[in-house]
């Protein structure tokens, strides 16, 4: 399970990151908003952990920035702020889950297992975009009446792509994400896989595309 932990302090931010590699996530930490927007909306995570009063934006910024552009990743507030309107407010921007400071370290991981549980009870079978669907079940893209199927590879990109349309993913973060941080694949299979996916979307006439951004990654669209 990957996890992006938000906080700004950097103790509480280093002992979370030991506590949950230990217990068999893999953790990406940052310490202020908007770097907490820029990790999140790459795309990616599993699980969120979104601390509210951090430098450059605030984690209900963070969130509602997130979920405007439709990154539905599960979020859990970690905050010391723990009024009533305060959650209500966090629960309104999208948050799944709220947890006041301080907390039990183990309370924490039961409650981001069971958000995770939560998320994948509704994760739903067909993903879909545009003029396309994606059949979770048999690994099948379609469009309209035409239709073809994806390797295991193809579908693993395609849904990471249509779980987080328009949201711009860098050829490694595919790489560490789709086939894992420590495989002996080069990039270039990155490269391949998306062409393969280009050709088959070309195929069944859709209109949505996977675009090159150059320098930053590549991004599943529209034609205009």
């Amino acid at each position: 399970m990957r996890l992006l932990i938000a906080e700004d302090e950097l103790d509480l931010a280093e002992a979370l990151t030991v506590f949950f590699e230990k217990n068999h996530f893999s953790v990406d930490a940052v310490n202020d908003g908007y770097s907490a927007y820029e990790y999140a909306s790459l795309g990616g995570y599993d699980a969120i952990i979104l601390d509210i009063m951090m430098p450059k934006m605030d984690g209900i910024e963070v969130l509602q920035k997130l979920r405007s552009e439709g990154v539905n990743t599960p979020v859990m507030m970690l905050t010391a702020k723990g009024q009533k309107d305060d959650r209500i407010t966090g629960f309104n921007a999208g948050a799944d889950d709220y947890l006041p400071k301080p907390f039990e370290p183990d309370e924490l991981i039961c409650r981001v297992r069971a958000m995770l549980r939560r998320g994948e009870e509704y994760r739903p079978a067909v993903l879909t975009f545009g003029d396309l669907s994606l059949h979770s079940e048999n690994g099948i893209l379609t469009c309209k009446d035409s239709s073809v199927r994806l390797s295991g590879r193809e579908f693993q990109v395609m849904e990471l792509f249509m779980r987080s349309p328009r949201i711009v993913f860098p050829a490694d973060r595919i790489m560490e994400r789709v086939w894992g941080w420590d495989s002996d694949a080069e990039i270039n299979v990155v490269w391949v896989h998306i062409s393969n996916l280009r050709k088959k979307l070309k195929a069944i006439g859709s209109g949505v595309t996977i675009r090159a951004n150059r320098g930053l990654g590549y991004l599943l669209e529209e034609n205009a």
